[in-house]
């Protein structure tokens, strides 16, 4: 099952701490991912950061918002323990608490710097209905945590990126294509020494649009046919075949690229052929990530404890 939104581990963290006893943040993961009968494959699923998990990172915000709201504390490094707060809350148990529920109390309200008056925020502002897209917001901010709501909007940039690339590669002539893909290669490593690639003729290339030397003395190659098709295309079987059938006996590797999709029975084939297919989307997310055609419009910086600096300072 999909990991659940953050604030639904309020309960049953709430549940389990409810004891009294200190319990360490091992032990409240493994308790939730009882509860909610998660399988390992579910808290193994990655932030698109990749640097932690989704179901790790819930949790480490639930007990962050329940820490601010006083219901529970952290008496020692990576150990929680349930407030004299939190166990009047136990007796009278809502079904859920989210952020909305959290904010009865002033502690909970300054972490999320809701309590502005006091700040000199005028009053008659305060009052003011919120416009629609702020409602959407706020409710999209009750059921994410700070990291999702990052990691959606990351995602959303990037899939904007993307059709802006694609948009751009679909205004270069096929041949120039061709020549793109090449230097693209290279700046992934492949054949990254002078003339290692190089497009073929359009005439008697058999299917192939280009060809890396991995190594200077070529003992190693990489076939290359990359097609320029719109949208609609969609690259069949019969394509990876005639492909195939072109670099039969050169003793390569065979990689097939194209601005559109490949078709179910073409990726099958493919497989088995050891071609490896490259279509519209992985083509922009490779010129992403190798940075070719792109540039740097912002960086954040998101920090993060680092407790091995701490830890010198324990006697």
């Amino acid at each position: 099952m999909p990991v659940p939104q953050y604030y639904k581990f309020h309960v049953p963290m709430l549940k389990f701490l409810g004891d009294g006893q200190r319990h360490s943040i091992k032990e409240v993961r493994r308790a939730m991912k009882e509860y909610y009968h998660l399988t390992d494959e579910d808290v193994s699923q990655m932030l698109p950061s990749g640097r932690v998990t989704l179901f790790a990172n819930r949790v480490s915000w639930a007990s962050t918002y329940l820490t601010k709201a006083g219901l529970i504390e952290k008496p020692v490094r990576g150990m929680l323990v349930i407030t004299d707060e939190g166990k009047a809350v136990l007796r009278d148990l809502p079904e859920v608490i989210d952020s909305k529920w959290l904010s009865r109390f002033e502690s909970f309200r300054q972490f999320l710097n809701l309590d502005k008056e006091e700040a000199g925020e005028d009053s008659t502002k305060k009052k003011c209905p919120a416009s629609s897209s702020e409602e959407s917001y706020q409710n999209e901010a009750d059921e994410e945590t700070p990291d999702d709501l990052l990691d959606d909007a990351f995602q959303k940039i990037q899939r904007d990126l993307q059709d802006s690339l694609m948009e751009e590669v679909m205004r270069i002539s096929p041949k120039a294509f061709e020549q793109m893909v090449l230097d693209l290669m290279a700046k992934m490593g492949y054949g990254t020494f002078e003339n290692a690639g190089h497009t073929t003729s359009y005439t008697g290339d058999e299917g192939i649009d280009g060809v890396i030397m991995e190594d200077k003395l070529g003992f190693d190659l990489i076939y290359i046919q990359a097609k320029k098709w719109g949208p609609d295309h969609v690259v069949g079987r019969p394509e990876i075949q005639a492909f195939v059938g072109a670099i039969a006996g050169k003793g390569g590797q065979g990689l097939f690229v194209t601005t559109s999709s490949f078709s179910r029975q073409a990726k099958e084939y493919a497989e088995k052929q050891h071609i490896i297919l490259m279509d519209g989307e992985k083509l922009t997310s490779y010129m992403i990530e190798y940075n070719f055609g792109v540039r740097t419009k912002k960086v954040f910086e998101i920090k993060a404890v680092d407790t091995d600096v701490f830890n010198e300072y324990e006697d």
